[in-house]
């Protein structure tokens, strides 16, 4: 993320488009234009916008886990099935 770069961000229940203006260690200013409010300046912090990637990240882990688990749990009733016969 660079000054100048534009980003959506989660504001209230829906999404907005802005432009960043600032860019600090912890925290990002942007440039949103609202109806009533042309050009506003919001504030947020720089690790909601990661925390959207990382938390794709951990969704793929999960789902290639439960996925494992799966197959296991197919592999072991395949077993006792046999054990039974």
């Amino acid at each position: 993320m660079k000054v100048g770069d534009k980003v959506t961000f989660s504001f209230g229940q829906g999404e907005k488009e802005g432009v960043v203006e600032k860019l600090f260690a912890k925290t990002v200013y942007l440039r949103v234009n609202f109806p009533k409010h042309p050009n506003k300046l919001i504030v947020r912090k720089l690790s909601d916008f990661e925390a959207d990637a990382s938390s794709a990240q951990k969704k793929k882990k999960k789902e290639e886990a439960l996925k494992k688990r799966k197959e296991m749990k197919k592999g072991k009733e395949a077993s006792r099935k046999d054990k039974k016969e």
